[in-house]
C-alpha cells in the first residue's frame, strides 16, 4: 500500500500539481483504498488532528514574534545583546545568537524567533559586509536554540 501511495505522490509530482493535493489525493486513496475507515471519519480525525494545543500555538508564536518586531521588542533585545557581545570581533554573529537566546527564553518558538530577531539582525549582518549565505545559516541556527531552552513548543 506504501508503494501505491508514494507511487502517486511521485506521478502527480511529475505532472506538476501542487504537493499539497498530492498529499491530499494519496491521503485518500489510501483511506478508501486500505478499507480501514469509512470517508465519514475523515473531517472528525481531520478536526481533531488541528485541535492539539502544540499546533494551535505555533501560529499565535508566530503571530506574537510579528507584533514583537513591529512593537520595537526585538530590536531592544538586540540592542541588550550588543552591548554585551558587539564590541568583540565578530560580534555582529554573536549578537544574532545572542539575541535569538534571549527571544526563546520569552517565546519558545524557533519560527517566531526568526520571524522577530531575523527580520531585524539579517538586514543590519548583511549591511556590515557579511555574505547573505553566512547571515541565513546562523540566523536559523540560532533559531533552533529556542526548542532546547524552556518554555519551548516541545518541552
Amino acid at each position: 500500500m506504501s508503494g501505491v501511495v508514494i507511487g502517486l505522490i511521485v506521478a502527480l509530482s511529475a505532472l506538476r500539481v501542487p504537493i499539497g493535493f498530492a498529499l491530499i489525493a494519496a491521503v485518500l486513496v489510501a483511506l478508501l483504498a486500505g478499507g480501514g475507515t469509512t470517508p465519514a471519519v475523515i473531517p472528525l480525525h481531520l478536526f481533531s488532528g488541528a485541535a492539539k494545543f502544540p499546533l494551535l500555538a505555533i501560529p499565535l508564536f508566530i503571530l506574537a514574534g510579528g507584533i514583537m518586531s513591529s512593537a520595537g521588542i526585538s530590536l531592544r533585545i538586540i540592542n541588550m545583546a550588543s552591548t554585551l557581545v558587539g564590541h568583540i570581533r565578530g560580534g555582529l554573529g554573536m549578537v544574532n545568537v545572542a539575541s535569538s537566546m534571549f527571544f526563546a527564553e520569552i517565546s519558545g518558538s524557533a519560527v517566531a524567533d526568526v520571524a522577530a530577531i531575523g527580520s531585524i539582525i539579517m538586514p543590519a549582518m548583511v549591511a556590515k559586509g557579511y555574505p547573505a549565505a553566512f547571515t541565513a545559516g546562523l540566523t536559523s541556527v540560532a533559531a533552533s536554540l529556542a526548542i532546547i531552552i524552556p518554555p519551548s513548543i516541545p518541552m
